[in-house]
C-alpha cells in the first residue's frame, strides 16, 4: 500500500539553537539533513522527539513545559 509520506515539520522558521536544534520545528541538524532519506517510522519517532523538545522548551502551545 502507497500513500503520502509522513511531510516534513518544516515552518520556513529556519535558525538552530546553541544546541543544534531549529527553532521553527524542533529538529536536530541531523535529523534535517537525514529527512529525506528517513523512512515513514523513523519520520515518526522524530516528530515524537520533536514534539518532546517543544513541550520541554515551552514552545508547545497550550501544553505547559515540564520542570
Amino acid at each position: 500500500m502507497t500513500g503520502a509520506r509522513v511531510p516534513s515539520p518544516c515552518v520556513a522558521i529556519c535558525a538552530l539553537d546553541e544546541d543544534d536544534i531549529c527553532m521553527g520545528c524542533q529538529r536536530s541538524a541531523e535529523e534535517i539533513t537525514r529527512w529525506g532519506l528517513m523512512d515513514d517510522a523513523e519520520r515518526r519517532e522524530v516528530l515524537v522527539r520533536c514534539t518532546e523538545r517543544a513541550r520541554r522548551s515551552g514552545m508547545l502551545l497550550g501544553v505547559p513545559a515540564q520542570s
